[in-house]
């Protein structure tokens, strides 16, 4: 059953149209992977939904009843609410109902209302309905399905007392999927929620997605995600909207064969047209030279009859990509190796924590290798101790002598917010200005924005800053931490095929399992502290984990001990 339809609506912003006369008809009972560049639009068409926006044409029609949630890109919270106070806020209906039933407690208290026989009937009926209908939404059950949702995504019962201002990315997410899942509305708008998770709460997104019983859009970057839950991609690309069946790895197939299909029918059809137009110049001229009207008339006819042509529009091949090449050279055979290396914090307490404990790795000239954990485990820390910007508690780290370092940094802390694009170009990659300008050119920045400050840019636009310097650096071994985070599809790939023409090593703290199946040859694991290494990418990894998982729990043979992975 159709859900909500969007009939010819339009969103301008500062007199530019974001996108004009869209029509879509979104489903109750599918999953839809909204994909399209960034800027396209894609958040806003979410808003417009939601109804946070309103279109300035057509119509956005509702079915009726229907109720809708919303998880945008950055949830906002209440600032001064802990994690279990947001949590409360989940169900504005119950909090409307708890508020109406504290009222009417109050005025049942009021020597007015029960000294009168008729108002307090009438006020026992208002009570009496509104426990229905507190009823009727779960409300007694509520805090506890609440409870339940949070520990089950990974929040612990101290966590809950915890100032949401203290929350990572990936813990704020959660929080705001974990209000959605105890209401549970009919229309499940996704935007980015797989941004700062980690693997575990990505297959958890997975799972819950899959088993949904309702309609969901989700507007994802996560091509590996796309291709295990949508059952139909829509791409908002130049303000129209292409529905596409199946999944990301069926719609790329299918995309370039429409685009194939409609360049030989364009091209088909130009040929037609000239063909015509200079028939028809012929019978014109003819016409004229032979004072014949007969001709004329054929000729204006058949100029008539190509302008009521539907004309077939050229399409677009090859759009402009990010201009990222790594180059790189050989340098040590032996790039990196790490022995026995510890890391430990103070805690509050007075004592420490250990994050790395016995860690050992050992990277040769060339390899890709994926660093997997979840969030929290230590593997930006790792990188950190590499760089030398913080000291190991214990263990060697050696670098190579013919090694230099690329950084691309999750938080892009490399940058500096008050300087201009060309600025930071000039002064990190020592390139001059005349220079700086059309190169930046190459990452999709334009002349004015060359000139405005680090700070003015989004996740994405500093993504692809940082790979213009990386592109600078000279560098033969790169330390990436999350270098797809933010980025857009098509800049994805293009990083995955600058990685696979690198004359150097790459070392790639990721979450990007379509990256990782794609680049690395190996998948090393932080798992209690200790990297545990596992040949191929990420699919090969998560079968071996798994077959090692199931292994470990089996009962051990009579007289053999259970089998310990290798570090």
């Amino acid at each position: 059953m159709i859900a909500l339809r969007l009939d010819h609506v339009t969103i301008t912003y500062s007199g530019a149209p974001v996108f004009a006369d869209l029509s879509w008809e979104i489903h109750d009972d599918r999953v839809v992977g909204l994909i399209g560049p960034n800027g396209s639009g894609k958040s806003t068409l979410l808003r417009l939904m939601m109804g946070d926006l309103a279109s300035e044409t057509g119509a956005v029609t509702r079915a009726r009843g229907l109720t809708i949630g919303l998880l945008p890109q950055e949830p906002a919270f209440g600032p001064d609410r802990s994690v279990w106070e947001e949590a409360l806020t989940a169900s504005e209906a119950l909090r409307e109902i708890e508020t109406r039933l504290h009222q009417v407690e109050a005025r049942l208290g009021d020597p007015a209302v029960y000294g009168d026989e008729a108002r307090l009937a009438r006020t026992l009926a208002a009570q009496e309905k509104l426990l229905a209908e507190y009823e009727q939404l779960g409300g007694p059950a509520y805090e506890g399905r609440l409870r339940g949702t949070l520990l089950s995504l990974g929040f612990g019962e101290r966590d809950l007392d915890l100032p949401v201002a203290a929350l990572s990315g990936g813990q704020r997410k959660l929080l705001a999927l974990a209000k959605l899942m105890v209401v549970q509305p009919d229309l499940l708008l996704l935007d980015e929620p797989d941004n700062h998770l980690d693997l575990a709460a990505k297959a958890f997104l997975e799972q819950y997605i899959r088993s949904y019983k309702g309609g969901v859009v989700v507007i994802s970057h996560d091509r590996y995600l796309l291709d295990m839950v949508v059952d139909e991609v829509v791409e908002l690309e130049d303000g129209r909207l292409t529905a596409y069946p199946g999944n990301y790895s069926e719609y790329a197939v299918a995309k370039a064969q429409r685009l194939a299909r409609q360049q030989q029918q364009y091209q088909s059809q130009q040929t037609q047209i000239r063909r015509l137009e200079q028939s028809a110049q012929r019978l014109m001229t003819w016409g004229k030279v032979f004072d014949n009207p007969k001709f004329s008339r054929r000729g204006q006819a058949i100029l008539k009859r190509l302008e009521r042509m539907d004309r077939i529009e050229q399409p677009v091949l090859e759009r402009r990509r990010m201009g990222l090449e790594l180059a790189g050279w050989r340098g040590s055979e032996k790039v990196l190796e790490i022995q026995s290396l510890a890391k430990s914090f103070e805690n509050p307490a007075g004592g420490e924590d250990q994050v790395l404990d016995g860690l050992d790795l050992l990277l040769w000239h060339g390899e890709r290798v994926g660093i997997v954990g979840p969030n929290g485990a230590g593997k930006s820390v790792l990188l950190r101790l590499i760089l030398g910007q913080e000291a190991p508690s214990s263990g060697e780290i050696y670098v190579g002598p013919s090694v230099r370092i690329g950084v691309y940094a999750q938080q892009h802390e490399t940058l500096d917010p008050e300087l201009s694009l060309v600025e930071t170009v000039v002064k990190q990659a020592n390139l001059p200005e005349h220079a700086a300008i059309p190169f930046l050119g190459r990452f999709l920045f334009p002349y004015e924005q060359t000139r405005k400050p680090v700070a003015t840019l989004s996740g994405g636009e500093k993504g692809r800053l940082q790979m213009a310097l990386l592109m600078l650096s000279g560098a033969n071994l790169l330390l990436l931490d999350e270098p797809t985070n933010n980025l857009d599809i098509a800049s994805a790939e293009v990083l995955e095929e600058a990685l696979e023409g690198f004359e150097g090593t790459a070392l790639i703290v990721s979450h990007d399992r379509y990256l990782l199946d794609r680049i690395v040859d190996r998948v090393a694991a932080l798992e209690d502290g200790a990297l545990v290494s596992y040949p191929g990418g990420y699919s090969d990894y998560e079968a071996e984990r798994l077959r090692r998982e199931r292994a470990a729990n089996a009962p051990p043979e009579p007289g053999r001990a259970p089998a310990r992975p290798q570090r």
